[in-house]
Parts: C-alpha cells; sequence; structure tokens
C-alpha cells in the first residue's frame, strides 16, 4: 500500500511517501480502507520532535485520525461491520496510509446523511469543541470570545457557542480569516493581529464571560483581561507556540475560573457522536479549508505551520475521495 513515512524528526519535507506493508487485523481488530485521513496542530509537533501527546520513534507513519470502510475483521469481531463507513483514532500512528488496522472499539459509524470527509473533519475536532462547550457551561446570553475562530475547533466554537444562545466575538488572525467569521455565527469579528484588538472588543461588547482560548501567549493573555467577574477561560491550543500561562493568583484576584477539563475516555467518545450527531442533523457545519493527496502530507504540514490554513485540513488518501456526499 501507499504510505507516508516519518523516517527522522524535522520539518515537513522529512515526510516522505513511499511503500509500506499491508497492515491485516489481528485479534479484536478491524482494518479500514482510508478515505481521508484528519491533521492536527499536534501532529507537526510530534513530527518536529517536540514534547506531546503522541509517543514513537521514528521510522514510523504518523497519523492519528481516519474515515473510511471497514474492509476485513480479525478473529473475535462481528463481520456484519465490514463494509460500513467509520471514523477512527488509530491510537496514535499509521494514519497517512492507504489502510490501518484499529482495536475495533475504536471506529465510530458515520451517521447517514453525513459526508465521511465532514466527519473525519469532525473526529477531534468536534470532539474538542463540543466538551469545551459543555464543560465551560456556556449559557444563553454569555458574551463568549473565540480565539483562533477561523481554524478547526475554534470554527465549531462559534456555530456551538451561538447555538447556545450566546453572543459570539470572533477572533482570527488576518482578514481572509475575518471574513468568514460572520457566516458562522458571530456576532462581532476581529483581527487580534491589530493592535487595539482589545479595545476593539470592549467597545463592543463592554467585556466578556467567557474565553476559549486556541492561541495562548500574548493573544491568550490580553484575552483574559476581557474577562468580567465571574467568568471562565478555558485553554485548549498554543497556535502561538506556547501557552498563556495565566496565574491562578492572577485569575482567583480578577474573579475568574481557569476551567481545566478532565474528561474519561469513555465521555470524549460520546462527545465525538454527539458532534456528528448534530452535523448530520444540519446543525454543525465542519470548515474543510484546505485538502492535500497522500503524497503532500509534508505540503500540508507546512502549509499548517505556516498559519496558511483556515478551518480543517484533510489528507485525500485514495483518488476520487474528495469531497463526498456519503
Amino acid at each position: 500500500m501507499h504510505a507516508v513515512w516519518l523516517r527522522e524528526f524535522g520539518g515537513p519535507e522529512v515526510l516522505v511517501p513511499g511503500p509500506a506493508p499491508d497492515p491485516r487485523p489481528g485479534p479484536g481488530q478491524v482494518l479500514v480502507d482510508v478515505a481521508h485521513a484528519n491533521i492536527t496542530f499536534v501532529e507537526t509537533q510530534f513530527r518536529a520532535g517536540r514534547t506531546g501527546p503522541f509517543g514513537g520513534t521514528p521510522p514510523l507513519i504518523p497519523g492519528n485520525g481516519v474515515g473510511g470502510v471497514v474492509a476485513a475483521v480479525g478473529v473475535g469481531v462481528d463481520p456484519a461491520v465490514v463494509g460500513r463507513r467509520v471514523v477512527s483514532g488509530t491510537g496514535g500512528s499509521g494514519g497517512y496510509a492507504e489502510r490501518v488496522a484499529v482495536d475495533a472499539t475504536l471506529p465510530i459509524e458515520v451517521p447517514d446523511g453525513l459526508a465521511l470527509d465532514a466527519a473525519v473533519a469532525l473526529l477531534a475536532d468536534g470532539r474538542t469543541a463540543t466538551m469545551l462547550v459543555d464543560t465551560v457551561g456556556v449559557r444563553p446570553g454569555d458574551r463568549v470570545l473565540v480565539e483562533a475562530a477561523a481554524g478547526g475547533v475554534g470554527s465549531l466554537l462559534v456555530q456551538l457557542a451561538a447555538a447556545a444562545g450566546a453572543r459570539v466575538v470572533a477572533v482570527a488572525g488576518g482578514p481572509r480569516k475575518v471574513a468568514l467569521l460572520a457566516g458562522l455565527g458571530a456576532t462581532v469579528a476581529v483581527d487580534y493581529r491589530a493592535p487595539d484588538w482589545t479595545e476593539r472588543v470592549r467597545g463592543a461588547t463592554g467585556g466578556v464571560d467567557v474565553v476559549f482560548d486556541g492561541v495562548g501567549g500574548d493573544i491568550g493573555r490580553a484575552a483574559f483581561t476581557l474577562i468580567d467577574p465571574g467568568g471562565r477561560m478555558v485553554s485548549f491550543g498554543l497556535a502561538s507556540g506556547e501557552w498563556a500561562g495565566i496565574p491562578t493568583e492572577d485569575a482567583t484576584a480578577r474573579g475568574v475560573t481557569l476551567v481545566r477539563p478532565e474528561v474519561p475516555p469513555a465521555r470524549l467518545r460520546a462527545y465525538a457522536e454527539r458532534a456528528l450527531a448534530e452535523a448530520a442533523a444540519g446543525r454543525l457545519r465542519p470548515l474543510i479549508g484546505q485538502r492535500f493527496t497522500l503524497e503532500r502530507a509534508a505540503d500540508a504540514h507546512a502549509a499548517i505551520e505556516a498559519r496558511e490554513t483556515v478551518g480543517k485540513t484533510l489528507l485525500d488518501v485514495r483518488p476520487g475521495s474528495g469531497p463526498d456526499a456519503g
């Protein structure tokens, strides 16, 4: 089969297409013919050799999220699942390939009416966004600030917070990204590259009740200053390269709660299933901003690191696996 190999840590160029042995499903596993592979910012950090949730030593095939069709099952698995459309984590590696064998407990069946590429785009980001909104407890009337609002998670947070009855202030970097935000449900859209962006937010809202911090660094710390007493802040990303690192004593002094989600795996799966169901019902729309063929995985990583992307980035693994209607 065709795959993309990570043979050493480094820049995007270390992702090299090449042949790989066809996997076979072992006992308790299923084999998935992959149509689309999900790419996350965390995967670019792993490829570069930075610490993170993924482990493994090169050479290996990276990729932690896929969507496709179950092609075969191992011993102990119901053969009735063969032919079903599924999305699945891979356990940390193996996703940038035409086939992957995964534990049979991992795949989630894609609801009827939901395109497979949309389901893959929601696998990680939809789970995260749904969990964050639920954990923070967005309420009708809340003024909610979403950073990196044109990103994969951020674009979903805007939609979910607006659906919960919040007034959403969406901030993103650059006019191209800001132009997308009103269409996602944002009431106020601001470019955080502008030196007076916090003044613009305060002028429009007077302050905010919730911050979803997906950028960290100076942007996250500036957003913290906009939170009124009784507000909440949750950090879920570090697009800037560092966490906001708000000291607990500073939050306490301002009457702000720093929310740190601790969710067991079973609930994470439930959040992923909820995101897929909302999308199938037409109430949640992943923003797939760019797509690359499997052989261009290095280009996909380079685009993400250059912050040239909007929404979700997918690898279309098989010929003809572009936008589909399920």
